[in-house]
């Protein structure tokens, strides 16, 4: 089978014939039809979530088929994985994916979708009339975070990003103000903090996160899911009494939480409420999109399409 393969650590996967998928206990063969591209993907590659052990088949999540029945799966037992024509999987674990769903949608409300429902529904518990900060809203996570805050109930809803373009595009999504983190984010944030931002969604930690602690209400929710700002800061204690810091990740959340989240989105992105935009590439053009992932530029989900 044709699939895009990771020869070694930290390179870019490069599209060629790999051994076919034989299930074992307990996993099923899948027929791949979309497959996501995300920064998780190239941190596994380099080696930051552990030892890495090529060849194996790129991508965490996908949609296909299996006995006939559309599903999405977060990960694939290596050296198998999405980036190919089938793969392996454990139905147990796996999403029904709703009729009408197209199957880029279908896997871009995936990783990226629960990163971005999760921390408000699960987490922070948005039930209405909330103060929201999204940091780190140009992604398409924080994109989602937007407009879930505004969805599930939240009064006000401020998108901060580092990258100045794409906070007209957040204000057309649905947020109330954004804020440019590049130059000063204390004074970004201060500017449009009310009295205290009740809720911060967080896709990049380091100085925007301080900057937002500064500005929270006392009583306030931090959910932090990313550290592209990096990963290291030092805090001071008073800040952070009488706030609670939830450190995120959707494999936390118990398979029927993510089931729930994943359908809810569906379910509204369906009735046209909610806006997520997919680019598509075939399969071949794997090297390419996962330079392009590296690269930032990309503020549409990147799917491959064996």
């Amino acid at each position: 089978m044709r699939a895009a393969i990771i020869e070694a650590v930290g390179s870019a996967p490069v599209v060629r014939e790999f051994e076919e998928p034989v299930a074992g206990e307990g996993q099923a063969v899948a027929t791949v039809t979309a497959a996501a591209v995300n920064p998780a993907d190239l941190a596994f590659a380099a080696g930051r979530f552990g030892p890495v052990r090529p060849p194996y088949v790129a991508g965490l999540e996908g949609v296909g088929t299996v006995d006939g029945r559309r599903l999405y799966w977060g990960s694939s037992p290596r050296p198998f994985g999405s980036f190919a024509e089938r793969t392996l999987i454990d139905p147990a674990q796996a999403i029904p994916v709703p009729d009408g769903l197209g199957d880029g949608h279908a896997v871009a409300l995936g990783i990226a979708g629960l990163a971005g429902w999760l921390p408000l529904a699960r987490q922070a518990r948005i039930s209405g009339g909330e103060r929201v900060l999204v940091l780190g809203a140009s992604g398409i996570a924080g994109r989602i975070a937007v407009q879930g805050a505004k969805l599930l109930g939240a009064a006000h809803v401020v998108a901060a990003a580092r990258d100045d373009g794409s906070l007209p595009g957040l204000l057309a999504l649905g947020a109330d103000a954004v804020a440019a983190l590049a130059d000063d984010p204390g004074a970004a944030l201060a500017e449009h903090a009310g009295a205290g931002y009740d809720v911060v969604v967080d896709y990049v930690f380091g100085e925007p996160f301080l900057a937002a602690l500064g500005h929270c209400a006392r009583a306030a929710t931090l959910v932090v899911v990313g550290s592209g700002a990096g990963p290291v800061r030092e805090l001071d204690f008073g800040a952070l009494q009488g706030r609670t810091v939830i450190g995120h990740s959707n494999g936390a959340i118990p398979l029927e939480g993510r089931i729930a989240a994943y359908h809810a989105m569906a379910e509204h992105l369906l009735a046209g409420r909610l806006r997520v935009e997919v680019e598509e590439h075939p399969l071949a053009e794997a090297t390419a999109v996962w330079e392009l992932q590296a690269s930032g530029t990309a503020h549409r989900k990147l799917v491959l399409v064996p």
